[in-house]
């Protein structure tokens, strides 16, 4: 696929895996399929995914993080970089450089796009310090132009249950990006499964059928996908459909293939042209009820 130079380059920030299709490994692969030219930076990096077991977790000092924040901040090719994608973050530390690398490319490009996924916990809580959650929430989340959380995500840094889509989306506007994509929302569909979409124009909720057991790393991939198509200039609705669609069949696929991992090399044609039937919903935005 040619070069997508319309969108320019991306710079990913996340963990690395030697084997597996997580974080980085996730967030790149799709990117590159779908025409960007990629920065990579690890946060850690690890032999596979700690749900496969425990394995050498490589982290670099604070110091030397934060040293290349500063290399890139200076690079003599930034002005190519259109957008900033960060996930999983070693320590609290890092995400206080990656802050300051956004503030410093928005200097120079007040349009640049920041997608914060704040990789920090699921239904059983956070898997990361908590103060590394409070940077993400304090540091991180305040700059973005897009946050992905899942719901478990959102309940933690709004401090509240989040138990129907009403609340969801309170939470979303109370965070304060202007756009946010929460995953694992609350299914409309019997044994589906959801991504809500806010905006100050759309509530939108993309549903599929829920697959048990599902690899890691689709969080990651949804971030990477959404992102791609708004930089595209897809409209809101059609980037959310394709991403859904895009996440699903590449589930689906792995699942079938009966792997541990999800399988992006075989499965590339997903991520630029699924197939893969979603349900779409137009949701009542917060602001509309409350003018009723």
């Amino acid at each position: 696929m040619p070069e997508n130079t319309a969108a320019g380059t991306v710079i990913v920030i996340s963990s690395h895996v030697v084997r597996g299709s997580v974080g980085n490994r996730a967030a790149v692969f799709a990117l590159e399929t779908l025409g960007h030219q990629v920065w990579a930076l690890p946060t850690v990096v690890l032999p596979w995914h700690p749900g496969h077991g425990r394995s050498t977790r490589l982290t670099f000092a604070e110091a030397d993080f934060d040293a290349a924040i500063d290399d890139l901040i200076r690079a003599p090719w930034v002005g190519e970089v259109k957008a900033v994608l960060s996930g999983y973050f070693g320590n609290a530390a890092q995400a206080k450089s990656v802050a300051r690398l956004v503030s410093s490319l928005r200097q120079d490009n007040p349009d640049l796009l920041y997608v914060c996924d704040p990789v920090m916990g699921d239904l059983g809580g956070l898997y990361v310090p908590q103060a590394t959650a409070e940077a993400i929430r304090d540091h991180l989340i305040p700059l973005a132009s897009l946050a992905t959380p899942n719901r478990y995500e959102l309940a933690w840094m709004a401090g509240a249950p989040l138990d129907d889509n009403n609340a969801v989306m309170e939470a979303a506007l109370s965070l304060g990006p202007s756009r946010m994509l929460v995953t694992s929302a609350v299914p409309m569909m019997s044994g589906g499964i959801g991504n809500l979409y806010l905006s100050g124009r759309h509530a939108l909720l993309a549903e599929h059928r829920a697959i048990d057991n599902p690899p890691n790393g689709l969080g990651d991939l949804l971030a990477a996908l959404f992102m791609s198509r708004l930089l595209s200039g897809m409209d809101d609705e059609k980037a959310l459909q394709l991403a859904t669609a895009s996440v699903y069949e590449v589930l689906a696929r792995a699942v079938k293939r009966g792997s541990d991992e999800l399988t992006l090399a075989s499965d590339a044609s997903s991520l630029a042209t699924p197939m893969a039937m979603v349900q779409m919903r137009r949701l009542m935005h917060p602001a509309q009820r409350r003018k009723q």
